[in-house]
């Protein structure tokens, strides 16, 4: 039997179903006495550790001040937040939290939304 290179095993594994996928896995373990999947597993914390040191994964979206255009502002909070009419004009009135915990890719974008409109956000 002529020896397979890397290429063609992942070619071959391209024309398998997940089940069948599962099996060769399975058969790997079973023949060498190792897990494919942990070694995968394995490197995911560290990747993650790395992503934390540069930035925060989630943020505080607060509202330092609705600006002149405060209706749009009421609006963009009742939708950003899902709050009633009043508790979003309260919030447009004394600025606070719209949103906590939010990933920092949407918070971003909610803050761009905000100054459009011409809010001033703070992410914190």
């Amino acid at each position: 039997m002529a020896k397979l290179s890397a290429k063609e095993i992942i070619d071959s594994l391209k024309e398998m179903t997940l089940l069948e996928i599962k099996e060769v896995v399975d058969l790997m373990k079973e023949e060498f006495g190792v897990d494919p999947t942990a070694v995968a597993v394995a490197a995911a914390p560290q990747a993650g550790a790395e992503a934390k040191n540069d930035a925060p994964s989630a943020v505080d979206v607060v509202l330092a001040s609705a600006g002149a255009n405060k209706i749009a502002v009421i609006k963009l909070i009742k939708d950003a937040t899902g709050l009633g009419l009043g508790d979003a004009k309260a919030i447009a009135d004394n600025g606070g939290v719209i949103k906590e915990k939010v990933a920092t890719a949407e918070a971003e974008e909610l803050k761009a939304k905000f100054e459009e409109a011409g809010a001033t956000i703070e992410l914190k």
